[in-house]
């Protein structure tokens, strides 16, 4: 490439790029550690204090935030790009020259309406601008803007080259008049936005009266700079030397009436791998009575190990009703016991620390059976109403509790008999996909929940629908695994 910012001996840039999206895994394919890039990024790193800043905000700005943006920019926004992301929003400001590195007050007050956290990304970077001189080996906007035009291998597009950073080193799209709207991570990559003519003056001060006037009226959205520090401390700590336990318990087979559960090894194997990549020390139980399950979750709860353990999670894959989960004689335990167990009274070392539980397993309906397609229920009939229970009511009425349930109350879940059941193969599929961006557990639940939304039978007719309920505390991100995903190994 041109000034020998990429060569074939020299592949640094693209190892600084996977690391500035977190896509710490691909670093291996380079020859590159995550370390060895923090090491080397003082004195080889090419992209600018300004690009970093702009690429940190669209990562921490959310779908409801830019809709936020697009509704007080609508005046200056062409018609038919009023759905965009945020990349794309920031290139076309900077091609209507609203904004550049010595030019950020659109910026600071769009922020201003938004959060004092992104406020202070625009104010440490302005900070850092001042007190340390510019790296001669920066991506200047001249020179991304000059580079030349790769396939849909490369990582950068013409015309926009280093103001857009991708999920991945592959792309596969161009977006040129119209725009998508923005439905997931803010990583998307940006297309070729179309200049707008017109007096660039004159829309800077329409732009920015228009947000000010927002701000006095409505005085309540300034920012407190006092929150900020706690704002950013509300996260779990992930970084200890052992992550956790995972109990995987597995019912297939059951003792009488209740059909045998096929595809569920997949589905246990599957999680097993992908804890496993995640770091924790997974332990695997097969075809549990009530008893059982009841003695082995009282022998977790009395373990010594639990003390420098970062979390704790625990599966069980079985047939279900409203509430409870069946043992292989068949006999009904409750949700609710199994997670009161790990409750900081009866559990304290596991005290103020994430606990998660993923129950795949039908919670009502049996619904109409496709081709290959079992539902996890023992009765074929609704259950009645007042037999319901809402997976609120599954967890203790204390923090740090997370229930993902394969499906809502009242309601049946499905299970290929070869590939599994549709909720643990999607939230492995997006565990795989997301920690390596940085994506808290819940951001990841509701890209579990939109997969198997979309997911049906043979013959569109049978859906299901997760749910989530917890009583987190803070954000739970895993950290990044070294190693690539199992499913890219």
């Amino acid at each position: 490439m041109t000034n020998d910012f990429l060569n074939k001996g020299d592949t640094f840039l693209i190892a600084e790029l996977l690391y500035r999206i977190r896509y710490h895994f691909l670093l291996q394919k380079l020859g590159y550690t995550k370390e060895k890039v923090q090491e080397n990024l003082h004195q080889r790193g090419r992209v600018s204090p300004y690009r970093q800043m702009l690429y940190e905000l669209s990562e921490d700005i959310t779908s409801d935030n830019l809709r936020s943006v697009m509704f007080l920019l609508r005046d200056q926004l062409p018609k038919k790009q009023t759905n965009m992301s945020t990349l794309e929003l920031l290139t076309l400001l900077e091609k209507q020259g609203l904004l550049a590195e010595n030019n950020l007050q659109i910026l600071e007050e769009i922020c201003k309406n938004i959060s004092c956290d992104l406020l202070e990304k625009i104010n440490k970077y302005k900070r850092e601008r001042v007190s340390e001189p510019q790296q001669e080996n920066f991506l200047t906007v001249k020179q991304s803007a000059s580079w030349p035009s790769l396939n849909s291998e490369g990582l950068f597009r013409a015309g926009d080259s280093n103001r857009q950073m991708t999920n991945t080193i592959s792309l596969s799209s161009n977006i040129n008049d119209s725009y998508a709207e923005e439905t997931g991570s803010l990583r998307e990559h940006v297309g070729n936005v179309c200049s707008i003519t017109g007096r660039q003056d004159d829309k800077a001060i329409n732009i920015t009266q228009g947000i000010s006037k927002l701000h006095l009226e409505d005085p309540t959205r300034i920012c407190n700079l006092e929150n900020r520090t706690e704002k950013l401390m509300m996260t779990y700590n992930m970084d200890g030397l052992h992550r956790g336990y995972c109990l995987i318990i597995n019912n297939s087979v059951f003792s009488r009436t209740l059909t045998e559960r096929k595809g569920s090894g997949k589905d246990a194997e599957e999680l097993k791998r992908v804890f496993t990549w995640l770091g924790l020390d997974v332990k695997m139980y097969k075809d549990q009575t009530s008893e059982q399950m009841k003695v082995l979750m009282e022998e977790w709860k009395l373990s010594n190990d639990h003390k420098s353990r970062d979390c704790f999670i625990c599966c069980i894959l079985s047939h279900g009703e409203s509430g409870i989960i069946y043992g292989t004689d068949e006999i009904k335990v409750p949700i609710r016991t199994i997670t009161s167990y790990f409750t900081a009274s009866q559990c304290p070392q596991l005290a103020e620390k994430p606990k998660l539980f993923f129950i795949q397993a039908c919670q009502g309906k049996q619904i109409q059976r496709a081709v290959y397609l079992e539902a996890d229920a023992q009765n074929p009939d609704l259950l009645p109403a007042q037999q319901t229970i809402s997976p609120s009511e599954s967890i203790p009425e204390e923090a740090d509790f997370l229930l993902g349930m394969a499906t809502v109350d009242g309601y049946a879940s499905f299970r290929h008999v070869h590939q599994g059941t549709w909720y643990i193969q999607a939230l492995c599929s997006k565990l795989q996909q997301l920690v390596p961006r940085g994506e808290d557990i819940l951001s990841i639940l509701t890209e579990v929940n939109e997969d198997v939304s979309k997911r049906a039978d043979s013959f569109g007719t049978k859906k299901q629908m997760p749910q989530p309920a917890y009583t987190l505390r803070k954000k739970l991100i895993f950290p990044v695994p070294k190693n690539p995903p199992p499913s890219q190994q």
